[in-house]
């Protein structure tokens, strides 16, 4: 195990932007890192506020949640995230030690009671839409990724996401994003693009962007 800290590349890009495949594309050249998905540290929906509430915002237990009413909690604002516990297992990782990563459950929408265990490696991956946005935590990231793909691409493949893994509606689906995710992209998303050392368009289909990943994988992985 290396003595020296490990290295964090970290894939941003809104919903449906094929992070993912460029992940899977990282594990075909260099399968031998730690993959951390943002996701996996959502707060659960009884945390989130709603987004009528005013002040004292209005909270719903998680087992209230449903296609109906799910648009009501803003899963695609900074603070749905538990920042303060990704900020320590990030850098607890990039010290070479081990955390237990929690694990979500995006039917109920709610934290699972269960965690997984990882062990620290030379190279992290970490993806998802808001990695970018707290600074601290973007302080630690050694090669910052922006996935730009056109917003009908991505809302496509979302919808098919959510309601094939996720069990949704396409109401339910359509009225989140006109009114939650959308909103919160071009708000808080699409604006990191700034930070990016290299923006990729097309996500994982873009071999040149792959290439110049590979190569900076394998100098650290040697």
């Amino acid at each position: 195990m290396s003595s020296g800290p490990a290295k964090i590349i970290g894939i941003a890009g809104g919903s449906g932007s094929g992070k993912t495949t460029i992940v899977r594309k990282i594990s075909t050249i260099v399968p031998d890192f730690v993959f951390v998905p943002e996701d996996n540290y959502y707060k659960s929906a009884d945390q989130i506020p709603q987004r009528r509430g005013e002040g004292d915002a209005a909270l719903l237990g998680a087992a209230s949640i449903s296609n109906e009413n799910i648009a009501e909690f803003n899963f695609d604002h900074p603070s749905a995230f538990d920042t303060e516990l990704l900020y320590t297992h990030l850098s607890e990782l990039k010290r070479m030690q081990p955390v237990d990563m929690p694990q979500y459950d995006f039917v109920r929408n709610m934290r699972e009671a269960t965690t997984i265990r990882l062990t620290p490696k030379k190279l992290i991956v970490f993806e998802g839409i808001m990695i970018f946005c707290d600074p601290q935590i973007r302080s630690l990231i050694d090669l910052k990724l922006y996935v730009d793909t056109p917003d009908d691409i991505r809302f496509i493949r979302r919808l098919r996401r959510d309601i094939e893994e996720r069990g949704r509606t396409v109401d339910s689906v359509i009225r989140q994003y006109l009114e939650v995710v959308r909103p919160g992209h071009y708000q808080f998303i699409e604006p990191t693009k700034l930070y990016a050392d290299l923006i990729v368009p097309e996500g994982g289909f873009n071999e040149s962007a792959i290439q110049v990943l590979a190569s900076f994988m394998r100098d650290i992985v040697g």
